[in-house]
């Protein structure tokens, strides 16, 4: 059956600090054409590679992988919330036909999801409901994590299954590249964010505001170069994208400490994408093409999307 990939970068800043009109009307322009792809496409089933940002997943139980049976978006920043369309059956068919290929994967029947995901879904369809959609997240800002070869893996073990479903297919990588935006970490936190960051569920109002006031805050003083937050590497971002489309199993020698090193911390992000096009690679031989990389400050985050499709299609 057939398969379809997109990936983009999210951001959380999106409306609430943008950059300069012309580059807001880029970035719409192709995301709109992204939209019209997939609707023409009409998939029958969407999977969904994304991460969380500290808001579905916490070090109380922090899996590498997880595939979402049921799920619901929180609605942060401007993302929309609700319940996604998760085929529950199918999600855990899914699950199993990963673990009998060797690789470990954790089951919810009550993820959250964050941006991460939801601003896929409503750029690319319009909207959380659209289509039936299964949820995958992968671990990319809580160390430990696992080298990149095991996201390609997963994608490749998640593309078998979907290869065989009988069902029109959308994969969707959704990350920042180089990017190192003011997330947490638990290594020398005060005891009050080492609580937030182990079992921070279901914060009040009050202190998600605060928490979105914090990333706007520190959006403004880097996109004015009054930050020490890790710069944005264009060069790093392009050769990463390059892999994607010509040499996806390079992508295995990529350490995480490089990955952190000339990146930054958040860019562990670029695991949404290797998955996606290691589900992708499972259908055979692919033909993708970059649609869009810019470094946006504003948004700290070296913005990119990409799409892809099987090189017999």
């Amino acid at each position: 059956m057939p398969i379809h990939l997109e990936c983009l970068s999210h951001t959380p800043l999106h409306g609430y600090f943008d950059p300069v009109p012309e580059v807001l009307a880029e970035v719409e322009r192709v995301q709109a054409a992204a939209r019209e792809r997939v609707l023409a496409y009409d998939p029958e089933l969407v999977v969904v590679f994304a991460p969380d940002h500290y808001n579905g997943f916490f070090y109380d139980l922090m899996p590498p992988f997880c595939i979402g049976a049921a799920a619901h978006s929180i609605g942060d920043y401007k993302s929309l919330a609700g319940p996604l369309p998760v085929p529950t059956e199918l999600a855990k068919e899914l699950v199993g036909s990963v673990l009998a290929a060797d690789i470990d994967v954790a089951l919810s029947y009550r993820m959250q999801v964050d941006h991460g995901c939801a601003q896929a879904l409503e750029v690319l369809t319009g909207g959380l409901d659209r289509f039936p959609v299964i949820p995958v997240f992968i671990n990319s800002v809580a160390p430990p994590m696992g080298r990149m070869r095991r996201a390609r893996l997963l994608g490749e073990a998640i593309g078998r299954f979907l290869a065989h479903s009988g069902k029109r297919v959308l994969v969707i990588g959704s990350g920042g590249i180089s990017h190192e935006p003011p997330v947490p970490e638990l290594t020398g936190a005060n005891a009050e964010a080492t609580e937030r960051l182990i079992a921070g569920r279901n914060p009040t109002p009050e202190a998600r505001n605060a928490r979105q006031d914090r990333t706007i805050a520190a959006a403004r003083a880097f996109t004015a170069g009054a930050s020490n937050m890790h710069p944005l590497n264009p060069e790093w971002d392009r050769a990463f994208l390059v892999r994607l489309a010509f040499e996806l199993s390079a992508v295995d020698g990529m350490t995480n400490e490089e990955i952190v090193r000339e990146g930054g911390r958040s860019a562990q992000e670029i695991r949404t994408w290797v998955a996606a096009f290691g589900a992708l690679s499972a259908y055979g031989a692919y033909r993708a093409s970059l649609d869009f990389y810019r470094p946006i400050p504003e948004w700290i985050a070296g913005f990119a999307a990409m799409h892809a499709v099987p090189a017999a299609a």
